[in-house]
């Protein structure tokens, strides 16, 4: 007898419980809970009366439905919670299909143009953004190591193929994260109800990212895991640009009211140059975390680094997933180091 029964008899709700009831044959785990539950309490129904503080159970919807048929199950929930996902899937494909369109087509092309570009073309163009944006040596030296260090080691296909996902949807979070973050500073109402979804995304395990989009999207487009990406990535962009804008000096703002500025000549002349920096440091953080959820990625056909990553997890080869976890490493520094740097000379220039 389930522990419950009894409160549902007291209570008068018997006739309800047993409306739902079924009498379909007992699985052969029903079988062996009913013989446990036997055994323990003598064959008889003496085990609520003999039951110590210590052995009542938690009221779960478990448990609740072995007293009553009408309870639905844990299971029942977890599978009304799959049932509306896929009743919304197609409608919800067809509005997403041509919004996400251009990330996939930007993905393969960024993807087809690096890898069309031969190393020697490519390495000295990196070299080259690396200086235009930090007039640093010490970067330039570590750029111009680290791809030929994984040129050597045949890890520059793989290494090319991660950089040109990062650069495809760094753009997009930017693109989407700055615009956010300033709505956000303007209109107090609007961060109030978005912060709680930017605390989900950030807190959201990352493998979590990918279940939904398997069902939406076919694991060949690149958009998959180009959404999982951004959708990871975006949120410190948009909390750096939402607090650098609030972080401008009032004073400098009454000034420009003073001048007789328009809310857009405050914004771009004014509230954007002067939160540059903090808009530069959630650059700097977003592709630290596109490069984080590229390596998850690879789960579902994303090309690069990971994929080296995950077949020494599948087929046990040490010395590949050591190795290109390495890679991985240095490309993490390389692209920390170049947007730290870049973000010095913007203070510098500031000040």
């Amino acid at each position: 007898m389930a522990f419950y029964t009894g409160a549902f008899d007291g209570l008068g709700l018997r006739e309800w419980c047993d409306a739902d009831k079924q009498e379909a044959p007992l699985s052969m785990a029903q079988l062996l809970a009913r013989r446990k539950a036997e055994q323990a309490g003598g064959g008889g129904g003496g085990e609520t009366a003999d039951a110590g503080l210590g052995t009542v159970p938690f009221p779960s919807l478990d448990e609740l439905h072995r007293a009553c048929d009408a309870v639905p199950r844990a299971r029942d929930f977890t599978s009304g919670a799959e049932q509306l996902f896929l009743d919304i899937k197609d409608p919800l494909k067809v509005v997403l299909d041509p919004i996400t369109q251009p990330l996939s087509f930007l993905l393969d092309n960024a993807l087809e143009l690096f890898m069309w570009l031969p190393w020697f073309v490519l390495i000295p163009l990196l070299i080259a953004l690396a200086w235009w944006a930090t007039r640093s040596w010490k970067v330039l030296a570590l750029v111009a190591v680290s791809f030929l260090g994984m040129a050597f080691i045949d890890h520059y296909d793989y290494a090319v193929q991660t950089l040109s996902i990062i650069f495809v949807c760094t753009i997009f979070c930017v693109l989407l994260g700055v615009p956010i973050g300033i709505a956000m500073a303007r209109n107090d109402r609007l961060q109030g109800g978005l912060i709680p979804v930017l605390d989900m995304l950030q807190t959201l395990p990352t493998f979590v990212y990918l279940i939904p989009l398997i069902f939406l999207f076919s694991v060949t487009e690149s958009k998959l895991y180009g959404i999982a990406i951004i959708l990871y990535a975006i949120v410190p962009v948009i909390r750096l640009t939402n607090l650098g804008i609030r972080l401008v000096d009032k004073d400098v703002i009454e000034a420009a009211d003073a001048f007789g500025m328009t809310s857009r000549q405050k914004l771009w002349g004014v509230q954007i140059p002067l939160a540059l920096p903090n808009i530069m440091a959630g650059v700097n953080q977003t592709i630290m975390m596109s490069l984080a959820m590229v390596v998850i990625a690879s789960l579902v056909s994303a090309p690069g680094l990971g994929v080296l990553v995950l077949r020494g997890i599948r087929n046990l080869e040490l010395g590949v997933g050591l190795v290109s976890g390495l890679c991985i490493v240095l490309l993490a520094i390389v692209l920390d180091r170049s947007t730290k740097a870049a973000l010095e000379r913007i203070d510098k220039s500031e000040r």
